[in-house]
C-alpha cells in the first residue's frame, strides 16, 4: 500500500503529537524535581554566601575574642570557683537590695577555651528598683557574668520574686604552664 503525500505528512504529525504528549506527561513530574534542586541550590549558595562573609572577618572576631579573653578571670586547673562566683553574686544581690534565698553553682562547662559555671538561683526577692540595679551591675561586671531565664512575678507589698540562671565565664590556667 502506498501512501500520499499528505497522509505521510498526516502520520508524522501523529507521531510528533504523541511523543509530546508522552514528553509532556513525564517531565511534568521532573520539572517540579528541576524547581525544588534549584531552590535548594539557592538556599545552599546564600549559606556558603553567609559563611564566607564570616570567614572574611575571622581576624576581627579573633581580635574582639582576644580582647574579651583579656578581661576574664584566670584560675588554676582543678580549683574550685564555686565559691568566689557565688559570694560576687550574692555580694551584688546585696549592695542593690536584691535576697537571694535558694541558689546552687552547678558543674561547670568548657566551652572552647573559656569556662561556664552556671549558677541556678531558684527563688529572690526585691523591689522592682532593686532588681533593675541588680541586672545593671551585673551588666557592669563586663564579659565575666551573663543572666540568662530571668523570671520576674509579683510578690506582694510592691516586691517581686523569681529565678534566674547566672552564667560566670572565666579561663584556666593549664597545670604545665608557666607564668600566666
Amino acid at each position: 500500500m502506498k501512501m500520499s503525500g499528505r497522509e505521510a505528512v498526516m502520520s508524522m504529525l501523529t507521531v510528533a503529537i504523541g511523543i509530546g504528549a508522552v514528553t509532556f506527561m513525564t517531565a511534568g513530574s521532573k520539572i517540579q524535581e528541576w524547581k525544588k534542586v534549584n531552590s535548594g541550590l539557592e538556599t545552599t549558595q546564600r549559606r556558603i554566601d553567609g559563611y564566607n562573609k564570616l570567614l572574611s572577618s575571622k581576624d576581627q572576631w579573633a581580635s574582639q575574642f582576644a580582647d574579651l579573653r583579656k578581661m576574664l578571670p584566670r584560675y588554676p586547673a582543678g580549683k574550685n570557683v564555686n565559691i568566689h562566683w557565688l559570694s560576687t553574686m550574692d555580694r551584688i544581690a546585696s549592695n542593690s537590695g536584691v535576697r537571694i534565698v535558694k541558689r546552687e553553682a552547678k558543674k561547670e562547662k568548657k566551652i572552647g577555651d573559656v569556662y561556664e559555671l552556671p549558677i541556678e538561683c531558684r527563688e529572690w526577692e526585691g523591689s522592682l528598683k532593686a532588681i533593675k540595679d541588680f541586672l545593671v551591675a551585673i551588666e557592669k561586671e563586663g564579659a565575666m557574668l551573663d543572666m540568662r531565664n530571668l523570671l520576674i512575678k509579683p510578690k506582694g507589698n510592691n516586691l517581686l520574686s523569681g529565678r534566674f540562671t547566672l552564667y560566670c565565664a572565666y579561663t584556666r590556667k593549664e597545670n604545665n604552664t608557666r607564668g600566666n
